[in-house]
């Protein structure tokens, strides 16, 4: 697993946002990006970092940033997460985590003794040229969004 980092140019994708929708990283050129792989929707982290997103969502279009989280569920669980949340941002449905693998964000990972595969929370701030600004990789997930703003603002 090898983690894109900042200045490197960040790889174009095109998945199904949670409306079944395709959505490309190209069609955010000229604005700043965020784009934060998560695990699962519905869960309890995914929830508390997908809210604490949400409700700095203001704050974060003031800054010119728009807010595409990815994971590896599918479109329906995408648009039962949204809906349930109120998540007012786009989702990804990243189904075969190539653009998590093509970021350098899927790999093994330990849970309660198990080693598995899968998404490591990871978000990418991607500047409006498409190169990557800044890597958010160490983050208590109902610290995120303020970290992302805390970044944005110096």
């Amino acid at each position: 697993m090898q983690t894109l980092t900042a200045g490197q140019s960040a790889p174009d994708f095109t998945l199904q946002d949670q409306n079944g929708q395709s959505v490309s990283l190209a069609d955010f050129r000229g604005k700043k990006v965020l784009v934060y792989f998560y695990p699962r929707a519905s869960t309890p982290g995914c929830t508390v970092q997908a809210c604490g997103l949400r409700d700095s969502k203001a704050e974060l279009e003031k800054l010119g940033v728009v807010v595409l989280g990815l994971s590896p569920d599918t479109p329906k669980k995408l648009l039962n997460f949204a809906t349930k949340q109120e998540l007012n941002f786009t989702l990804l449905a990243d189904e075969d985590h190539s653009v998590a693998d093509a970021f350098g964000v899927w790999g093994p990972k330990k849970f309660m003794g198990r080693v598995s595969d899968g998404i490591h929370r990871t978000s990418f701030l991607i500047d409006e040229q498409g190169t990557i600004a800044h890597v958010f990789d160490t983050f208590k997930t109902k610290d995120h969004h303020q970290l992302v703003l805390d970044y944005l603002s110096q």
